[in-house]
């Protein structure tokens, strides 16, 4: 018949440690918040389960056997490493953690590329990024922040404008030079223009209104297959791929812009009452203040 051997009792190890570190059953007992019996039975529990002597006892204190020595540093790196990763683990779930909700755009142009700068003045502060296309006021919890897009009165008295709406046609350099270089908003009714999907009419400003401001009709015949995407993304993309003119809003292709890998290709256009909005959390904390205070630096 199979014998299954039972398994140690590991209870006597932080207990054997302290007594070695310390030198003596009282010592440890006082460190570890025992009396100096508990101390002594657990150690002889120990060598019960051990089946040797791991300790000597002598009038100056205690001292390890040389079998008991082996023991000991195995059993003293199992509980550094145990009380380590513990430490860790509390230090992990104690540090402050925001969440921050906006949309990809946002997210991927603006924010990522910043993030190191609020991560030098507030390296304890962990940022938790929520991108989702259609922004939902009802997912957010009492301690949340968000940047969204939108227009004027949409988000209550207390939204602050951080980004206001400013696009600017955007292409490649060799895409304009195809086309004989950036000239007037009316040269662009014949480029091949790439669109951001919206439901109608746009939030945001789109060609249809890029052109009527600028007192443009662009006919359907003079599009040279224009191309459409449902996230900027995309649009961003196809137009690093020589692909046609997008409108851009600054403040999201700056970086772009300065690199040289797209440039201007027509007038910007403005509008002051829609673009990106800080809502503050209904219960903020020192933490929540930091990021709003930092948003707002460094779109200012």
């Amino acid at each position: 018949m199979l014998m299954v051997e039972r398994p140690f009792e590991l209870g006597w190890m932080r207990v054997l440690v302290a007594t070695v570190r310390r030198g003596s059953f009282s010592l440890a007992a006082q460190a570890l918040g025992l009396t100096q019996p508990a101390v002594s039975y657990q150690i002889r529990r120990a060598e019960e389960e051990a089946g040797f002597a791991i300790l000597r006892r002598s009038h100056k204190g205690v001292e390890l056997t040389p079998r008991g020595r082996k023991l000991f540093e195995i059993v003293e790196r199992a509980v550094d490493d145990i009380d380590r990763l513990m430490r860790e683990q509390r230090q992990a779930g104690d540090r402050p953690a925001v969440r921050l909700r906006t949309d990809y755009a946002f997210s991927q142009f603006w924010l990522i590329p910043r993030m190191h700068g609020f991560r030098l003045q507030h390296p304890q502060t962990d940022i938790q990024i929520v991108a989702t296309q259609r922004f939902d006021p009802n997912a957010m919890e009492e301690s949340d922040i968000a940047v969204v897009f939108g227009a004027a009165g949409e988000f209550g008295p207390d939204a602050v404008l951080l980004l206001p709406e400013s696009v600017v046609p955007i292409a490649t350099r060799t895409y304009v030079d195809q086309r004989g270089g950036a000239g007037e908003p009316v040269d662009l009714t014949t480029a091949r223009l790439i669109h951001l999907d919206a439901e109608q009419p746009a939030p945001w400003l789109d060609w249809p209104r890029y052109f009527a401001e600028h007192g443009i009709s662009r006919q359907l015949a003079a599009s040279q297959g224009d191309l459409s995407f449902n996230t900027f993304a995309l649009v961003n993309q196809a137009v690093l791929e020589h692909q046609g003119v997008a409108l851009g809003w600054k403040g999201l292709i700056d970086g772009l812009l300065r690199s040289g890998l797209l440039v201007e290709a027509g007038a910007s256009l403005v509008a002051k009452k829609t673009g990106y909005w800080l809502i503050r959390p209904l219960s903020p904390t020192s933490h929540t203040d930091q990021l709003a205070a930092w948003l707002t630096q460094e779109t200012a």
